[in-house]
């Protein structure tokens, strides 16, 4: 076929193009769709208890994820500053994936135990307490805000029947497992349970 006639014409071009693209993609996401290191946690991966799964819908909702990426790249630079790059068994619970692509802040995938749960309570109150020249915003009203245990279930619930393995004994005790705590206490308790599982023959 004649390049001239392709240019010239949108409409085949861009059938074209959807062409390649689809071809592109078969190849490259069908195989992984079967491929058990892709679609199975790793070791010590589970899904997450109901004040981290709280935590990490504050996480979402306050957009933590337009600053914060939590996918290390497999590069010398990055895994040396931030621990061993991530891999695809990391995330299997993860919906949606919390990878991100612009990192204002620092990469989050390996921050739990990093830091005290006293310094992040400080950090989130008022980040420029720990870090002065830090541009996060500080999130007061987290610690105002009580987690809601009957939103926290049907989370759980929807999770449940997307394949997540929640038991029916998980489900019925997630408003006493949040009964108490803020918002704040359940940001802390998901960014403290981040990255802890790691590859096998991984180092921190």
């Amino acid at each position: 076929m004649n390049h001239e006639v392709v240019e010239k014409n949108v409409g085949l071009l861009a059938v074209l193009i959807a062409v390649v693209i689809s071809i592109g993609g078969l190849v490259q996401i069908v195989p992984l769709m079967f491929s058990a290191k892709v679609t199975q946690p790793i070791e010590g991966v589970m899904p997450y208890p109901p004040l981290a799964l709280a935590g990490r819908d504050v996480y979402v909702r306050e957009g933590c994820y337009l600053c914060h990426t939590q996918m290390i790249r497999p590069f010398r630079a990055e895994t040396e500053r931030y621990g061993h790059y991530s891999v695809a068994g990391e995330f299997v619970y993860d919906r949606p994936f919390q990878w991100g692509s612009k990192r204002t802040g620092p990469d989050l995938a390996r921050v739990g135990g990093r830091y005290s749960d006293d310094w992040h309570r400080v950090h989130l109150r008022n980040p420029r307490d720990v870090v002065p020249e830090s541009n996060m915003p500080a999130f007061v009203w987290l610690e105002k805000n009580a987690v809601d245990g009957a939103t926290v279930q049907r989370h759980m619930r929807a999770l449940k029947r997307l394949g997540d393995p929640y038991t029916d004994a998980d489900i019925q005790g997630a408003p006493a497992a949040v009964a108490g705590k803020t918002e704040l206490d359940a940001l802390i308790v998901y960014l403290q349970g981040l990255g802890k599982a790691l590859p096998a023959g991984a180092g921190r």
